[in-house]
């Protein structure tokens, strides 16, 4: 049976594939998992916690209840932190020194599907292992606590945002011992496009905070218009209102706010690479990028990589997933590493990628650097590169199909030392990812569609 857990938690279907029932077994089992009896706590009577945080789809409402149930019957007490960004349960994980966290999000997907998934205490996502571990688990009797040993859930949305925007705020304004806080974004006109997600309140305000004069836009959500035809992945509405209103620059969001995309003022897209090109130059000149390297996954441009390496800074490449970015960073030492997609982890000030803390220091460097962000963005210059994503096959034959493995051989022979190609199973859905870079847009378009129509033929369900 393929795994429960994917490369972002638990996801599918909302009451088709994550139920109720899905979610409280899932609350259930981690508790038992992630509960740790040895390990001290500053509740009264050694009382065990638990935080959750939801984006704005309508199914976060049942299953956020049906999460908090099975861990309160589990023994943990459980604060509900409403609707919030992934990134801020991550924090407040560890600032509120919780035994874990979850976040139910979908991230990125369409409405109708949403997801689950942990951080353990001090905000860290699980390992592979804590996963498999707690699907083990699943569904299994066991001796719940009775009477006092069981769990209370409270609600604090108001609170847990509020500290949630102090950190974000100090990040690139932190308060004097005058108790003044400065405003780095003076003057800086932006354009926020919030996905309707969970970030509708904390961008916006964050950077109002920080001193920009912020316009918003998709950041009504009404349980039903989460990512649609808005944020990261349909981008057109921020560009055209970035040009339409003068503004510096546009920042767009993922539905849990875990990802950030930027708009130059032109309109360009500006993607993770370049953003995080931008802010790896920026730390090796503040003396902060640790060991003078950036942690960037095997999709990122083959572009980003020479114009850093001009720059004296190295990259080191991990599997795609954020998670496993955070692991090599741990593993070496690293301070900033993400992906393409606009996951960012800067792990000065956070455990996971965090959108709203990746548009905030984008924003302070033009200021910093007196550049526009078209300027800098034009120092990552990126390879022509083509994505196709091919649905409903069978993803884990990608790598042993032997007419696709021969298809992908001969492309790479044509391409040589111009290009390269990647074939990536989704870890959510049932698609292969085909990516190609050549020296040209023609032939990257070329080279993708030939693999792109091997792989659906071949793969097909």
């Amino acid at each position: 049976m393929p795994r429960m857990f994917g490369t972002d938690g638990v996801r599918g279907l909302a009451n088709r594939d994550l139920t109720a029932q899905l979610a409280l077994d899932l609350g259930d089992a981690a508790v038992r998992v992630l509960g740790d009896d040895s390990a001290p706590t500053d509740q009264p009577e050694g009382r065990h916690r638990a935080l959750i945080g939801r984006d704005t789809r309508v199914s976060g409402d049942f299953l956020a209840s049906a999460l908090a149930a099975g861990m309160s019957a589990g023994g943990f007490d459980v604060i509900d932190a409403g609707i919030i960004p992934t990134p801020g349960v991550a924090y407040l994980t560890s600032v509120l020194n919780v035994e874990m966290g979850a976040v139910i999000s979908a991230s990125h997907n369409p409405m109708p599907d949403n997801g689950i998934k942990f951080f353990a205490r001090g905000g860290f996502k699980l390992p592979d292992s804590k996963e498999d571990e707690i699907e083990a688990v699943l569904g299994e009797d066991w001796e719940r606590p009775t009477g006092a040993g069981v769990g209370r859930v409270s609600h604090d949305t108001v609170t847990a945002t509020n500290l949630y925007i102090d950190h974000l705020v100090s990040t690139i304004a932190p308060i004097g011992p005058d108790k003044v806080q400065p405003k780095p974004l003076k003057g800086l006109k932006i354009v926020a496009d919030c996905a309707n997600g969970a970030t509708s309140v904390v961008a916006p305000e964050a950077l109002r905070r920080a001193g920009a004069d912020v316009i918003v836009i998709n950041a009504s959500p009404d349980g039903y218009n989460i990512n649609k035809n808005a944020g990261s992945t349909h981008p057109e509405q921020l560009q055209a209102t970035v040009k339409a209103t003068g503004a510096a620059l546009g920042v767009a969001f993922d539905g849990d706010a875990d990802r950030c995309l930027a708009v130059d003022e032109d309109g360009n897209l500006v993607n993770g690479d370049q953003i995080m090109g931008i802010l790896a130059r920026a730390k090796k000149r503040q003396g902060k990028l640790n060991h003078d390297t950036l942690v960037v996954t095997v999709m990122s441009n083959l572009g980003l990589k020479l114009a850093l390496d001009k720059m004296g800074i190295k990259t080191v490449e991990t599997g795609v997933g954020d998670r496993y970015v955070l692991e090599e960073m741990l593993r070496g030492d690293y301070s900033l590493g993400g992906e393409q997609s606009g996951h960012v982890i800067n792990r000065e000030f956070a455990t996971t990628g965090d959108g709203t803390l990746t548009a905030l220091t984008l924003c302070n460097e033009v200021v910093q650097s007196g550049r526009s962000l078209k300027e800098l963005a034009a120092d990552f210059p990126q390879l022509p590169q083509t994505l196709i994503n091919v649905p409903n096959v069978d993803k884990l034959a990608a790598k042993s199909n032997e007419a696709v493995l021969a298809a992908v051989a001969a492309e790479e022979a044509l391409l040589g030392d111009t290009g390269r190609v990647l074939l990536r199973a989704s870890g959510t859905e049932p698609l292969v990812r085909v990516m190609v870079e050549a020296a040209t847009q023609e032939m990257s378009d070329e080279v993708c569609a030939r693999l792109a129509e091997v792989v659906a033929t071949e793969l097909a369900l």
